[in-house]
């Protein structure tokens, strides 16, 4: 291992509540339990489909929405041809392309979302409810800068 000095003693501090954070996110269930408690019957992908059309600040492209959940495209059709089928997107002309489509919420489409996300930030507020304006902040600017380092930090082992 290469020796980087003082920060490893504060990463090996860190690692196990990692874990831990990965292993109760996952063994709480926390995603079918939040669309449990909203109602919802959709499967977990078309859920994450909903959720990035809905938290994006556009309609988007099949491609983007598939760059955003980190698949491939042909898996983000198959569940946008299911949604498109209950009514809960639309596939519009996309205005810089008119041979292109995207792809956008019905408002029924963008209720199913924002039942969820209620639901899920609603227990996260729940637990940073004694905590400090500022310490949510920081805590968010942190997770923020370290969620995108080390997504780019792991691209470049892709790309190896």
């Amino acid at each position: 291992m290469e020796d980087t000095g003082a920060p490893e003693l504060d990463l090996m501090a860190v690692l196990p509540r990692l874990t831990q954070l990965g292993t109760v996110l996952n063994r709480s269930r926390l995603v079918e339990r939040a669309m449990e408690r909203a109602e919802i019957t959709l499967d977990r992908p078309a859920m994450t489909v909903l959720v990035t059309l809905h938290t994006a600040d556009r309609p988007l492209r099949v491609g983007e929405i598939a760059e955003r959940m980190k698949v491939v495209g042909p898996h983000v059709t198959r569940h946008l041809n299911g949604l498109e089928r209950q009514g809960l997107v639309v596939r519009v002309a996309d205005p810089d392309d008119q041979r292109a489509r995207l792809i956008e919420l019905t408002p029924e489409g963008k209720a199913i979302p924002d039942r969820y996300l209620r639901t899920i930030l609603g227990w996260f507020g729940d637990a940073m409810t004694d905590w400090s304006a500022e310490d949510r902040k920081t805590f968010g600017s942190l997770l923020d800068r370290f969620v995108d380092d080390l997504t780019s930090r792991l691209a470049h082992l892709d790309d190896e």
